[in-house]
Order: structure tokens, then C-alpha cells, then sequence
């Protein structure tokens, strides 16, 4: 059983920046590929970002590529989605998700193992 704890959301001003972090309990977070997804209000949850159990490969949605970057640190058990340059059409509810041994680009095709809670990220304009 994996826990994972979101925190870093909050409001911020377009043009502004976050970084988001996902806390994981046990000891296999290593063996977890990790990545973000955000629900807004009214829309589907989809795919942001995925990063390899060694953290050597990422994946992103078009989206948020070149403003959005995924990294861990396995020896922290956490994970990070460091947001810049943020613009109101982001906000969103995100959430971290761990899934076990898969590609990265793997990611938004498949179910995930585990969800963590959300964390609010509003961007006013």
C-alpha cells in the first residue's frame, strides 16, 4: 500500500510559479514510475506529467511542456512538479498518482495504482 500526500498548491498571479510536492509512504517508492494530473471544474482529469523510478526520463502533456518540469528525489520519497510562468486556464485540482514499472509515456493510457488527495493550484489573472 503506497500513501501519497500533495502540498505547494494555493493561489497565485498569472505569470507567478509553484511547485507542487507529493509525499510517499512506504518503501518501494522507487519502484513507482510518479506523475501529476489536474481536474478543472466541470472537465475530465487528465494527464500533466510522468517521470521514470530513476527520475532519467519524463513525460509531459503538450500542454505544459517548457513550463512545467517533474523531478524526485527518492531518497525523500517525493516527487515535484515545479510550475512556472502559470496562467489562469491551469487551475486546477492536482493530483499526484504513482503507478508501478511503466514508462513514463505510458502513463496517461493506463490505470493508475494509486491517487493521492489534490491540491488546489488557482492562478487569478
Amino acid at each position: 500500500q503506497v500513501q501519497l500526500v500533495e502540498s505547494g498548491g494555493g493561489l497565485v498571479q498569472a505569470g507567478g510559479s509553484l511547485r507542487l510536492s507529493c509525499v510517499a509512504s512506504g518503501r518501494t517508492f522507487k519502484t513507482y514510475t510518479m506523475g501529476w494530473f489536474r481536474q478543472a471544474p466541470g472537465k475530465e482529469r487528465e494527464f500533466v506529467a510522468a517521470i521514470s523510478v530513476s527520475g532519467s526520463s519524463t513525460y509531459y502533456a503538450d500542454s505544459v511542456k517548457g513550463h512545467f518540469t517533474v523531478s524526485r528525489d527518492n531518497a525523500k520519497n517525493t516527487v515535484y512538479l515545479q510550475m512556472n510562468t502559470l496562467k489562469p486556464e491551469v487551475t486546477a485540482v492536482y493530483y499526484c498518482a504513482a503507478k508501478l514499472l511503466i514508462r513514463p509515456e505510458l502513463l496517461p493510457g493506463r490505470r493508475v495504482d494509486y491517487w493521492g488527495q489534490g491540491t488546489q493550484v488557482t492562478v487569478s489573472s
